[in-house]
């Protein structure tokens, strides 16, 4: 439930806060899934929990697809790569206009993503978790 300052595509390290999280479970798997497969060998002893949550948000800056983040400077055929300047800016951007958070597409999954700025989220409960079955996630999910 804590967010990060950490650098990150939609988080300009140490500015402010978020929290990433995805709008689908298959989304939010596929992002942390991601991270895990660029380590040399996958963690044998890694275990996570899947947590829902509620959050109630009153200005979400919404992107409805790659298309829609083309106009404010993103190459959207490098949006899948560590080319995180531009959505950088746009969050820093977002976050001084007083959004308090961001709907973007995923870059591992079709679905999108929520970018909570967590100094700004209410009503931010934890509704339920649980674990995570990596073994099987990896022997289900399509090969790119």
């Amino acid at each position: 439930m804590r967010g990060s300052t950490a650098h990150g595509r939609w988080s300009p390290y140490g500015d402010f806060e978020v929290l990433y999280t995805s709008l689908e479970r298959q989304g939010e798997l596929a992002e942390i899934g991601y991270r895990l497969s660029l380590e040399p060998v996958w963690p044998s002893r890694l275990q996570h929990d899947l947590h829902r949550i509620g959050v109630e948000m009153e200005r979400a800056l919404r992107f409805t697809d790659l298309e829609s983040l083309a106009p404010l400077g993103v190459d959207i055929t490098r949006y899948r790569t560590f080319d995180y300047d531009t959505t950088q800016a746009i969050a820093a951007a977002a976050y001084f206009l007083e959004f308090d958070s961001l709907i973007v597409p995923s870059a591992r999954f079709d679905c999108a993503n929520l970018v909570i700025f967590t100094e700004r989220a209410t009503g931010l409960v934890l509704k339920n978790s649980q674990p995570v079955d990596w073994d099987r996630w990896r022997g289900q999910r399509p090969r790119t």
